[in-house]
């Protein structure tokens, strides 16, 4: 067989010049092709196609860098080496029989599309472990139309995602299922909060935490979205030799959504047994009893009151959380994971920093009392498409000493507050991300006030900015009744000239979002009290 040679022009739809259109054209040809299924299984529809056409596209372009590789050797004896499944498992490439590579599939698809994926995804997992049960088979069934789906088949054939320069297949088809990600997150709205984390948040997240080395957890890793940002993360700053310094352990209890883990972190070359064979609960089946995390990134359900809870487990060290509320199992379940210097960053509603019910304010005065907590962040409203109630971020961690060599700034006995509630820009009418200066402002804020290398090597200090950030003390928290709000410790000073620098409009928007989040709110609460005083019996 000759070496593979590229085609002028691949990767790229005819007249689209970038990853970014070719993502908008695939999403509008999807979307017209979505027919009679709902949304949620669309999602897994689409995905898998996607998935498919990287495993097959960074197949062949294995096997063409295989062939260039033997050009010398003579062709009798060059197949012998193209079908040598070792030299594409060591690249961390999967194996794909011939009848789910996707010449094949488009070769075929005439005399049936929909059963010849089925099959194809049955070969990719007999033929990949790690793959099995991952892949979706449901491309033959009655409710999809055939004909739209060679349409959608022809359309993924023609936009080859090899070929972009010095940018792999893996690079160019992982940019676009995180692409789709996103957009079924829109389309989804709130049913979308269970896969997917808005990549500014997760970015802030990863920022603060640095995970350069060690072992990843995230107990609800929804898609995979922590994992995926803490691979890049790695890449950006040690380079691409170093991504697996890290490795990745999680569950997710919607066995959609961990498929769609599975093959986020699988395309984006991530070992994805770390999340289990199987979906599971983590408060029901803990998939990892022994882990030991070096850090820990999450963004479990906002306010669950429908969760598997049992009052002599382990894990409540600090109290025994309510069954109306798993926001303090969540973060009691993520200390018992912390390693003895780990660090966890942990997306909460905003009222687990002041709520007092059903001994919620006792767990957390005794979290604060042993020094857990290292710092506190007030996100600005409207970064969660998927749910009006404000958010914040809780930073946990064992250990705040100077941690020898690391020489850090001694912390024991202090936390920081950073209220960023005025950070972001909106992108639309309902939506606002937070922008690189916003993260770098709150990140550097952070590291400043820890003394990590990063901020020595910036030069940076930390001090208190009045309506930004303040360090507390533990005797200050109690003075304010372990109330953890960042509001009530940086103070309104630089408050009033935010207010001056939003437009009205603009503030009379969010204030009217977090009167109705309020509102939301207050509603749950009272259904919580009417439920609890039904079942008192006088």
């Amino acid at each position: 067989m000759p070496p593979r040679k590229r085609a002028t022009g691949q990767g790229e739809l005819p007249g689209m010049s970038s990853t970014k259109q070719i993502q908008d054209i695939l999403w509008k040809a999807a979307d017209k092709l979505r027919g009679s299924m709902d949304a949620a299984q669309y999602k897994e529809f689409v995905l898998g196609l996607v998935f498919l056409k990287y495993v097959s596209d960074a197949f062949a372009e294995r096997r063409a860098q295989i062939a260039e590789e033997l050009t010398d050797m003579p062709e009798d004896r060059r197949a012998e080496f193209l079908d040598e499944r070792d030299e594409y498992t060591a690249e961390n490439v999967f194996w794909v029989p011939e009848i789910a590579r996707w010449d094949y599939l488009v070769e075929n698809a005439p005399n049936g599309v929909g059963m010849l994926l089925d099959d194809a995804m049955d070969a990719v997992m007999r033929e990949n472990p790690p793959l099995i049960g991952v892949l979706p088979k449901i491309f033959n069934r009655d409710n999809v139309d055939q004909k739209r789906l060679k349409e959608l088949v022809d359309l993924i054939s023609d936009a080859r995602f090899t070929g972009h320069g010095e940018r792999s297949a893996q690079d160019v088809l992982g940019e676009v299922y995180e692409y789709f990600l996103e957009k079924f997150a829109r389309a989804e709205g709130k049913r979308a909060g269970e896969f997917y984390t808005p990549a500014s948040v997760v970015k802030l997240i990863v920022e603060i935490l640095e995970p350069y080395e060690g072992r990843v957890y995230d107990p609800c890793c929804g898609s995979g979205g922590m994992f995926v940002q803490a691979g890049k993360f790695v890449a950006a700053h040690a380079g691409r030799d170093h991504t697996h310094d890290i490795a990745v352990y999680g569950q997710e209890a919607n066995e959609r959504t961990w498929r769609l883990a599975k093959m986020n972190l699988a395309i984006h070359g991530m070992d994805p047994k770390g999340i289990g064979d199987r979906w599971a609960d983590t408060f029901a089946e803990d998939k990892h009893p022994d882990m030991q995390a070096d850090f820990i990134m999450a963004n479990p359900p906002f306010n669950m009151s429908d969760w598997a809870r049992k009052e002599t487990d382990q894990r409540w060290r600090y109290g025994v959380p309510p069954q109306s509320n798993a926001n303090y199992a969540w973060l009691q379940h993520m200390v018992s994971k912390l390693g003895d210097r780990g660090s966890a960053g942990v997306v909460l509603a905003n009222g687990s920093m002041s709520s007092k019910q059903s001994g919620e304010g006792e767990i957390r005065r005794e979290m604060i009392e042993q020094d857990l907590i290292a710092c506190m962040v007030a996100l600005p409203p409207n970064l969660f498409r998927t749910t009006a109630i404000p958010a914040c971020l809780w930073f946990l961690t064992k250990d705040k000493s100077s941690q020898g060599n690391r020489a850090l700034t001694d912390r024991r006995g202090q936390t920081l507050f950073i209220n960023a509630q005025a950070s972001g820009t909106m992108v639309d009418r309902t939506e606002r991300i937070l922008t690189d200066t916003d993260l770098s402002r709150i990140a550097d804020t952070y590291h400043s006030w820890r003394g990590t290398k990063s901020a020595k090597a910036k030069g940076q200090a930390y001090q208190d900015v009045p309506g930004f950030c303040y360090s507390a003390t533990l005797d200050e928290i109690g003075a304010f009744d372990h109330v953890l709000t960042p509001g009530w410790y940086v103070g309104a000073t630089e408050g009033e000239e935010e207010s001056e620098a939003e437009p009205p409009a603009d503030r009379i928007e969010r204030l009217t979002k977090d009167l109705y989040a309020h509102f939301d709110e207050s509603s749950r609460i009272q259904a919580l009290i009417r439920e609890q005083l039904g079942g008192i019996n006088v």
